[in-house]
């Protein structure tokens, strides 16, 4: 079994921990999908321009939240790494709270060792 590094505790590194004992080689670069949730398309498309053409940008009105119906999702290609997945989140949350947004959340795919 591969050896499963220490990751500070909390959420970024419960779900790093969770890949890693998985099998996920977190070493290998890929697309993860940084989630954020804002209550008007408006505010979700400042937001998104303010990250567009650096990153890949999406904009959805899904409503799963109720209060913030308006998904953006920043595609940010790296290896998924605790220190930078949360500077990364940090950076997003910086540009979403003075427009009403929040993170919600990150995602990718598993990269098999």
């Amino acid at each position: 079994m591969a050896h499963i590094p220490d990751f500070p505790d909390d959420e970024n590194g419960d779900v790093l921990r969770q890949m890693a004992e998985q099998g996920d080689d977190l070493s290998v670069p890929r697309n993860i999908d940084f989630t954020l949730v804002f209550p008007d398309e408006e505010r979700a498309q400042r937001f998104a321009a303010a990250f567009s053409p650096a990153y890949p940008v999406t904009v959805d009105h899904s409503e799963v939240d109720e209060d913030c119906p308006w998904d953006v999702v920043v595609v940010n290609h790296m290896a998924p790494d605790h220190a930078a997945i949360t500077a990364f989140e940090e950076r997003l949350r910086q540009v979403a709270e003075p427009l009403g947004g929040r993170n919600d959340g990150w995602g990718c795919f598993s990269q098999d060792d």
